[in-house]
């Protein structure tokens, strides 16, 4: 995300700062596809889409030109057979077409990158779905994660998301909600467990009002989706990672 200063800033913004971040062209918000179980999750998406644009943001988006991992009947919960799919044309379809290619996005160009959840991120932008802590990761989203790290550009993940800077930078802070299910309240709470394993550290955080922020690396990180609760809260929780993501940014 490129930030700028904007002297339309709204009043609530008054009393964080003395000036108001928006950003310039060519923000960085990195698609996985378009659904839930086989690509971005749609919500988490537009909830971090809203907050921005809330902040004078206008983002570009990217995606991975790679196919699927497979395609999930969303309604049925079962793979389509014989069906196959491209992951930056899906992403299109949240992006209303204006989408660019992950391996053209340039770190010296954005001043901060947010990936959204949804299983595309374990299953198009890693394989975490399958290979859990033995897990690789997609060529362009390391580059672009190890780029950023360097660069000392904040960067934000949110649901399952965050085990992708788990598996990339070594040491960093995440998290992904609670380690126990709480009956579940918190029904990929294994996922903490995996990012220990990753050689991360995981810390246990609730889905609303506030998000993990790791200041040493400048990873910020909230749940959303990992809680199963409404969706309000998800909203709440993203909005506090997109604001602390911006607050790194030190414009």
């Amino acid at each position: 995300i490129r930030l700028r200063m904007c002297e339309n800033r709204p009043r609530y913004w008054e009393k964080a700062s003395s000036a108001f971040l928006c950003v310039g062209g060519g923000g960085a918000f990195v698609l996985s596809g378009c659904g839930v179980y086989d690509g971005t999750e749609i919500h988490e998406a537009s909830a971090i889409l809203v907050h921005l644009s809330r902040e004078g943001a206008e983002v570009q988006m990217f995606a991975p030109d790679v196919t699927q991992m497979h395609v999930i009947d969303h309604g049925k919960g079962q793979p389509a057979e014989k069906e196959s799919r491209n992951v930056l044309a899906e992403s299109a379809r949240i992006a209303r077409g204006n989408i660019t290619d992950l391996a053209k996005l340039n770190a010296s160009n954005h001043d901060a990158v947010i990936f959204p959840g949804g299983f595309g991120a374990a299953k198009n932008l890693s394989t975490f779905a399958v290979d859990g802590k033995d897990c690789s990761v997609n060529k362009e989203v390391e580059r672009i994660l190890k780029d950023f790290h360097k660069a000392r550009k904040p960067i934000g993940l949110c649901c399952i998301s965050p085990v992708l800077a788990a598996k990339v930078l070594p040491g960093v802070e995440v998290t992904v909600g609670h380690e126990e299910e709480q009956g579940g309240k918190w029904p990929y709470a294994g996922t903490a467990h995996a990012i220990t394993a990753l050689g991360a550290k995981h810390k246990i955080k609730g889905v609303t009002i506030s998000s993990h922020v790791d200041p040493k690396n400048k990873v910020v990180t909230s749940p959303a989706f990992m809680c199963d609760t409404k969706l309000h809260h998800i909203f709440d929780g993203i909005g506090a990672m997109v604001r602390d993501v911006l607050k790194l940014t030190g414009k």
